[in-house]
């Protein structure tokens, strides 16, 4: 026997052996016991009851109104009471026709949840009647609404636009929107009103590129919002950040076509409007007619401020960076007052990729209230087309312009100031300036 070694008898490594299985038998004992209990937990409050839209009279052809079927579903569903998270269920592969319906809060539950695994069409225009608000279906002060699933509402957009949104969301905090997509919306998309604390993710908004006011994402008076991993391709604005947002983080969205993701129109009619703490990073803006956009009406009052684009891939983008305090879509634009909302502390970071027009960068900033602290960096914009040039225009902006391509020089000083890329033989780059009446005879 090696010195250390310990000698067993046969009743010593018996009574081991018996105490381990005694032991081990315990432990799983114990497992089984906290695997019942957890499930019995989910199941009593993380899921909750399911009420299936079928079981209410929907029908599911596409062609039978199920309105009221998902209305006696929501009531049921926002009726019942407890710690449980309750569930109205569309099922899949059925196509509900439903007309407008508003699901209204406070529910009894502190969270519910609408799973949309089925599709969801809207009537025809000859169908739809007492169309009372700009929504198809609309949620108002519902808490920790979550909506999830893989379904579609298809919205028949051509043959009725300008008439409700698909969705829209007001006073409900603490909102969920996963997985769902919405095609041929009639207006916008998805609208959120008054909500704190929501979070949009994996979603596909998808209209014709000559879809009027079909905004993809509108935001108003919310905060603490993040949009993510998503596909927005509506034309018209991708996301619109309107007055009285602050705090919106967005990542990985593809954006196009459309009108890109802007911030306002802000300062309409001398209004009063504010928006602050705006983050867009990691985007793609494909085929827009813009990209990243600021615009305020002259004689606003307010701000944007503290607003970041980083991170930005441009596949033929028109306009790829367009602050605009001169707003004015219909050409029956208000003269510069004594306010306009303030454009400060705006930051333009790691764009590269194409621009289809030739001004690839516009500072438009008033006179009254100029742009001041604007940041470019590492902004490389090249021309779609190889042979062509692109320029940025500036108009009282203050700020700062570094690896920049196209040269900013205005960022250093104040006025009026373009700057031409021309590529002569040698292959060689000169920059020159030129007035914006020099640069209206180029074009």
């Amino acid at each position: 026997m090696h010195v250390g070694q310990i000698a067993l008898t046969w009743d010593e490594m018996g009574y081991i052996w018996r105490r381990d299985q005694v032991a081990a038998e315990a432990f799983f004992f114990v497992l089984l016991i906290l695997s019942v209990l957890s499930s019995t937990w989910y199941i009593g409050h993380a899921q909750g009851q399911q009420f299936n839209v079928v079981d209410f009279g929907a029908v599911g052809d596409g062609k039978t109104d199920d309105s009221k079927a998902f209305l006696g579903a929501w009531n049921k569903l926002c009726g019942t009471s407890g710690n449980s998270m309750p569930t109205m269920l569309v099922p899949a592969k059925k196509t509900f026709l439903v007309k407008q319906v508003e699901f209204a809060g406070p529910c009894k539950s502190s969270s519910v949840q609408i799973q949309i695994i089925g599709n969801i069409v809207a009537p025809a225009n000859t169908q739809w009647t007492d169309c009372k608000s700009e929504c198809w279906f609309c949620f108002s002060n519902v808490e920790s609404l979550t909506l999830t699933g893989t379904g579609t509402f298809e919205g028949n957009g051509p043959a009725w636009w300008k008439i409700p949104g698909v969705l829209r969301f007001t006073g409900c905090n603490n909102l969920q929107v996963t997985g769902l997509a919405s095609h041929n919306s009639p207006l916008n998309h998805i609208a959120i009103s008054s909500c704190k604390g929501v979070s949009l993710s994996n979603i596909n908004l998808i209209a014709p590129a000559d879809s009027p006011n079909t905004d993809g994402i509108d935001l108003s008076n919310s905060n603490q919002v993040t949009i993510s991993d998503s596909f927005i391709g509506t034309g018209d604005d991708c996301v619109a950040i309107n007055g009285g947002n602050s705090h919106v983080n967005m990542t990985r969205i593809t954006c196009g076509p459309g009108h890109g993701i802007s911030v306002g129109s802000l300062g309409k009619d001398g209004s009063m409007d504010t928006v602050e703490e705006v983050h867009i990073r990691n985007c793609t803006f494909n085929g827009t007619q813009n990209g990243a956009r600021i615009k305020t009406w002259a004689g606003g009052q307010g701000f944007a401020r503290f607003i970041s684009y980083e991170d930005i891939i441009l596949i033929g983008s028109q306009h790829p960076i367009l602050i605009d305090q001169h707003y004015c879509p219909d050409q029956n634009c208000p003269p510069e007052k004594g306010t306009a909302v303030s454009v400060s502390d705006i930051t333009f970071n790691g764009f590269r990729g194409t621009s289809a027009d030739l001004i690839a960068i516009t500072l438009n900033c008033s006179s009254v209230v100029p742009c001041k602290n604007i940041i470019m960096n590492e902004v490389n914009i090249t021309p779609s087309i190889p042979t062509s040039k692109v320029v940025a225009i500036c108009n009282n902006a203050q700020g700062t312009a570094t690896s920049t391509t196209p040269a900013v020089p205005c960022l250093r000083s104040q006025g009026i100031r373009t700057v031409v890329e021309d590529k002569q033989t040698d292959g060689d780059r000169i920059i020159r300036s030129v007035t914006e009446g020099e640069l209206k005879n180029e074009l």
